[in-house]
């Protein structure tokens, strides 16, 4: 089983909190083991040390154990009777609902949202990055981009709450791609996808990418249902 691996990010000042903001540091704390988890630097079947993790954030006990909840609630960690919190290793149920999940969230954004040439410019640019990614075989950075890729993709929502969902979804994808045996062999199919989907959207072709995207979730789910040895 894979142990907590340090980030390096130190003791985070979360205990300077203002009094009246001091309800929110549970929401803080969760936000950043779901940014760990998100970046893979935390992975399915991770323990979650409260010792170890209560002084990385300089928080309470308590507060941690708020923050656990938050997670569990959203299928980010399980917490298992005399042996402690660990991040939740993905079943062929989670990768359903991942994608379900991201036809309403990214099909809808995209089906609503203005991408501007400035915008379009900057996922082309985090395309060029998963290119170079795929360049070097080096699949942390691969799925370092397509995070970033449908994180940026969203962003155009404007909305906080969407954005919110959206960083749940991805911290739950993360681990599901983490199943795979060679990360690296997954990613680079999916590179050129999202390079169809700013090309149409840089047309105007807005009709054509929602159709393009729905195809590219349709193979992704496939692909991880039959790594995980099931059938939609």
């Amino acid at each position: 089983m894979e142990t907590e691996r340090r980030t390096g990010i130190g003791p985070v000042d979360l205990v300077a909190t203002p009094p009246m903001a001091a309800a929110h540091v549970p929401e803080r704390v969760a936000s950043l083991l779901r940014e760990r988890i998100s970046a893979g630097e935390t992975g399915p079947g991770a323990k979650l040390t409260e010792a170890r993790l209560t002084q990385d954030f300089g928080v309470s006990r308590h507060s941690l154990r708020a923050a656990f909840q938050i997670l569990a609630a959203e299928g980010l960690v399980e917490r298992h009777p005399n042996r402690g919190v660990f991040v939740h290793s993905p079943t062929a149920e989670d990768v359903r609902q991942i994608y379900r999940t991201r036809r309403v969230l990214e099909i809808g954004v995209v089906s609503v949202a203005d991408y501007d040439a400035r915008t379009l410019d900057e996922l082309d640019r985090i395309i060029g990055a998963a290119r170079s990614a795929v360049a070097l075989g080096d699949g942390d950075e691969m799925a370092q981009a397509n995070q970033e890729f449908h994180r940026r993709l969203v962003a155009q929502a404007d909305s906080a709450v969407v954005v919110r969902a959206m960083e749940e979804v991805l911290a739950r994808m993360r681990l599901a791609f983490s199943t795979m045996r060679d990360i690296s062999s997954f990613h680079p199919d999916y590179v050129e996808p999202n390079a169809r989907t700013v090309q149409l959207l840089r047309a105007g072709d807005r009709g054509e990418a929602i159709t393009h995207m729905s195809d590219y979730f349709d193979r992704a789910e496939a692909e991880l249902l039959d790594h995980l040895g099931q059938s939609r």
